[in-house]
């Protein structure tokens, strides 16, 4: 009989939690049981999962009983307060924010890209930034075949980075604009809606924000090239839902298109799309909902002839939050990297 998993889903209701539980559903995760959690506010709200209504319980002290996997996306406080608490009762936390990625004991795992990492978990492991994750699963290829010596990426994220409140926030404001009003902002500092501007984290004495040097720090940390030299701009777009990147590459020999080309259409969770005659390459309105990262538009960077340009968009709810954190849960059912708390306990 095939073991199966208790599971607890921390930040059930958000846009993420609620895409968690799809593919839970979706990828037939071995479940013995599903515990839906978030804060007071959203509990006693019920959610659908394979025809049966489950509960949505307030976090406690005794959340965590019994429970064998955690996927977290409550935000980076919420995890620093909980998380420990969860690995104390016996559980391996997958954290899909900020608050562990860089713990030098933590693994940061990309599936397709540093599945291995996972062994080491104490407990913990980080999932990535989105537009990091998109990156690593659309290069890392390429990486493997010739090391990139150099990366220079600008990224087109979306509202849902945001959370399912800023995407509600700049479908009003779209509607608002269109009727002649002014936009309300509260998501974000300034209106999205047909705007875009770059991406409002915090920025440090050299002028890069929070997420451009998350993309450098965790790239290095997964790709485990401390030295990797990366650069990026990101940008806030009005786009509902999936991220966009270009991404351009520096090898030390030519790295011709059409190998690259090749390379990628063979790898795993990566979708080439080109139609030269057409001009269609990816957009985020065909990555929406999508579990592949999308690809295209390769080719040869006329400035240098070691560099090679790409385009790319994924899901950011998707690949690059909720698909990436059940991947690795999947990792460990098949590795035997966790143990159901029924089977530890016989």
């Amino acid at each position: 009989m095939a073991e199966s998993y208790r599971v607890a889903i921390l930040g059930a209701t958000g846009a993420v939690g609620t895409e968690l539980l799809t593919l839970l559903e979706e990828r037939d995760f071995p479940l013995s049981d599903l515990k839906l959690l978030a804060s007071p506010r959203s509990a006693g709200r019920t959610l659908s999962f394979k025809g049966e209504v489950l509960p949505v319980e307030a976090l406690d002290e005794k959340a965590f009983d019994g429970v064998d996997i955690v996927l977290a996306s409550a935000g980076g406080s919420t995890s620093k307060e909980w998380a420990s608490k969860a690995v104390a009762a016996g559980a391996v936390v997958i954290d899909n924010s900020s608050a562990f990625r860089m713990e030098p004991t933590v693994p940061l795992v990309v599936p397709e890209v540093n599945p291995q990492a996972a062994a080491s978990h104490r407990g913990i492991i980080a999932n990535p930034n989105c537009t990091t994750i998109l990156m690593a699963v659309a290069i890392y290829p390429l990486h493997q075949i010739q090391p990139i010596r150099r990366i220079v990426a600008a990224t087109y994220q979306s509202a849902s980075g945001a959370g399912a409140k800023a995407m509600e926030e700049v479908k009003a404001q779209a509607q608002a604009i269109l009727n002649g009003q002014e936009p309300v902002t509260n998501s974000f500092p300034y209106p999205l809606a047909f705007n875009l501007f770059p991406h409002n984290s915090k920025l440090n004495e050299q002028g890069y924000c929070e997420e451009e040097m998350k993309m450098v720090n965790e790239s290095r940390k997964i790709f485990g090239s401390p030295d990797l030299r990366l650069t990026a701009t990101c940008v806030r777009v009005p786009v509902l839902r999936a991220h966009s990147e270009a991404i351009n590459l520096e090898f030390d020999q030519p790295f011709t298109p059409a190998k690259a080309r090749d390379v990628l259409s063979q790898a795993p969770g990566v979708k080439v799309v080109e139609d030269w005659q057409a001009n269609y390459f990816p957009m985020p309105i065909d990555a929406s909902g999508q579990d592949d990262v999308l690809v295209g538009r390769i080719r040869q960077d006329i400035s240098h002839p070691c560099g090679l340009e790409l385009w790319l968009c994924g899901d950011q709810i998707r690949k690059g939050a909720a698909l990436n954190a059940v991947q690795i849960a999947e990792l460990l059912v098949e590795k035997n990297w966790v143990k159901p708390a029924v089977a530890m306990a016989n």
